[in-house]
């Protein structure tokens, strides 16, 4: 049998046919460079990202504070309590929150015959979802607002005059929210009685939770004698304070009611993502016996510390 001749153009075709196969091996090899190249990008791109905050969970609330403070912050006029009615007075009732990791909180209160004392406590633990935004930053806009909307003054500046008493309409109280609330409400009587009380921490203010029956003059109003002792640079007024986490303040309002009148006090403070509220009130039906500014003020400081303390160990 004769053999086949070899056709010149079948190898070019075959040849052809193997560039193309080499070409399409090549292209997708190339495709899946590109791809690797895009995801190095966005991991890039997320190295960069702002960093998170330095708190990823919150502590149970309600076992923050020490026992000691609350039973400073909650006196009781002298009344023993059995370890049931301590556990139940001093143990707290925790807000109801969806996220524990996110915002925590617990409040407490004593009733006396003297007048009735709330504290509460709200954590929150701020997260940003802007990758060019920290969970610093965004906790520190947050911290801002509340500033803002507390009216505090500027640090270093003056505070601002307060206006003549008027009542206002109270509404029913919870625990740690009261009548409204207004600084209109904040008074010259508000800030002589500040004086008044200033550095009184006797047996009277600690224990009665009031100025003390020798604050009152003949007609039954708080008079103008002040404790020799107290600092007269202290100052009671809202304000910023210093060396308390990473940016605080406080704010002191007396406000009036026909049922009486309670005077808050609130420190807010931000430590890295995290933002702590603590508001102190007492109330009292005897409109002539005005909380003292300056005690509740000092044992919310005292708490507020002690937390800041806690939150950076």
């Amino acid at each position: 049998m004769p053999r086949k001749s070899f056709v010149p153009g079948a190898a070019v075709v075959i040849a052809a046919a193997l560039a193309a196969g080499l070409t399409g091996c090549t292209g997708g090899s190339s495709s899946e460079g590109v791809g690797a190249d895009a995801k190095g990008g966005d991991a890039s791109t997320a190295s960069q990202a702002a960093e998170p905050g330095r708190y990823q969970t919150l502590p149970e609330a309600c076992g923050l504070p020490s026992r000691g403070i609350l039973r400073r912050m909650l006196p009781g006029d002298g009344q023993h309590l059995s370890s049931t009615e301590a556990e139940k007075v001093y143990g707290g009732q925790a807000d109801v929150t969806y996220d524990t990791d996110r915002r925590v909180g617990c409040r407490w209160t004593r009733e006396t015959t003297e007048g009735t004392r709330h504290l509460s406590l709200d954590i929150q633990r701020v997260v940003s979802y802007d990758a060019a935004v920290s969970d610093d930053d965004k906790a520190q806009g947050i911290y801002d607002s509340k500033e803002l909307a507390a009216k505090i003054p500027a640090a270093g500046s003056a505070s601002p005059t307060t206006p003549s008493p008027s009542p206002s309409t109270a509404k029913g109280k919870g625990a740690g929210a009261g009548g409204t609330t207004n600084k209109a409400d904040t008074t010259d009587t508000t800030d002589k009685a500040s004086k008044d009380n200033k550095g009184d921490k006797g047996d009277n203010a600690t224990k009665d939770g009031k100025a003390g029956e020798a604050g009152k003059d003949a007609s039954g109003t708080p008079s103008g004698a002040s404790d020799p002792s107290a600092d007269p640079s202290a100052s009671t007024a809202p304000r910023v304070l210093d060396g308390l986490g990473d940016a605080a303040f406080l704010d002191d309002e007396l406000v009036t009611a026909d049922s009486g009148l309670h005077r808050d006090v609130t420190v807010v403070f931000r430590t890295s993502n995290v933002i702590v509220t603590i508001t102190y009130d007492q109330w009292s039906t005897d409109k002539t016996m005005l909380p003292d500014s300056q005690e509740l003020q000092d044992k919310a400081r005292s708490l507020a510390g002690e937390l800041a303390d806690s939150l950076s160990e």
